[in-house]
């Protein structure tokens, strides 16, 4: 699994910070979540292929969480896209898309789907054989939803050494690696277990866009393995948070406790502040595993 960082500042973006976007590389599959302003500069300047990108998750629709969702669009037909592209986002982000295509007279050359989101409560968005994707419902000023990425545990390994000290004949081997234990014709059950190697564990990764410290996400992200949780603000402006509904550092800090994760990511930091370093100090007090997330870092786990 890969986090690649394309902007994690809040509201504007500035000759030296972008607003909000990362693609996560998971299983092979490349998702991009969020699309603020300058996004598609970001990718390029991350070397990330576009046509890699099938599937956009868009948490909410303030201006720094999508408006480089239409550029994005556009780009992909310049480039001759033929690839099906796929929009996870809240109810209206189709008709504010299709409405900037028929506008311009821009329509895409491939299919766009719109998955568009309207429920309180956690549900899978995406599932294919490798990875689910749910959404995490959140508390902000309009409808907004994290989203929660996990890792399908692979098929058992055969264990070839285990399987000939038995004499099981290839035909088989199949059915082993299916998980099914094996009878023997002198009537003996060999456990799957013996017959294979455990699949390495399954990953999985939280993304907790703009959101009010809210306790009601801990059952969806518990033990997550990396959680990515806003911290607009340091604790001397806590009051500020509560106002505009974001979170402070020790507020992010508090919910990976709880959660149980392992990992905690700072970012969407207000840019009225000098630097960043403090965000990681004043939550670590709370939570030692804290990362800062900053434009163009990445991160492997």
């Amino acid at each position: 699994m890969k986090l690649t960082i394309l902007g994690c500042y809040a509201a504007t973006p500035r000759t030296i910070t972008n607003p909000t976007s990362q693609v996560l590389e998971i299983k092979n599959r490349m998702f991009l979540i969020d699309c603020g302003e300058g996004t598609q500069v970001q990718l390029r300047k991350n070397k990330i292929k576009f046509s890699k990108i099938n599937h956009v998750f868009i948490s909410h629709l303030h201006g720094d969480h999508f408006f480089g969702l239409i550029g994005l669009i556009s780009t992909f037909s310049l480039l001759g896209r033929t690839t099906d592209l796929h929009v996870y986002g809240p109810k209206g982000v189709k008709e504010i898309t299709l409405l900037q295509l028929k506008l311009s007279s821009s329509w895409t050359n491939y299919n766009l789907f719109f998955h568009e989101l309207e429920s309180k409560d956690s549900v899978v968005v995406f599932e294919d054989e490798k990875v689910l994707v749910k959404t995490i419902p959140l508390q902000h000023r309009v409808y907004t939803n994290g989203f929660l990425f996990q890792e399908k545990l692979d098929k058992r390994k055969i264990n070839i050494e285990a399987v000939q000290s038995y004499n099981i004949e290839t035909c088989f081997y199949q059915n082993i690696k299916n998980g099914k234990d094996i009878l023997l014709e002198n009537g003996q059950l060999i456990p799957n277990t013996q017959l294979t190697f455990d699949p390495e564990p399954s990953m999985s990764y939280a993304f907790c866009s703009d959101t009010v410290y809210d306790e009601s996400i801990l059952s969806i992200i518990e033990k997550v393995d990396v959680l990515y949780h806003e911290a607009t603000f340091l604790e001397s402006e806590k009051a500020l948070a509560n106002k505009t509904m974001h979170s402070t550092a020790i507020e992010a800090a508090t919910i990976a406790a709880k959660a149980n994760a392992k990992k905690l990511i700072l970012g969407h930091y207000s840019t009225r502040y000098d630097g960043i370093e403090k965000f990681k100090q004043e939550a670590q007090t709370v939570f030692s595993e804290v990362e800062l997330a900053d434009d163009g870092k990445s991160f492997a786990f």
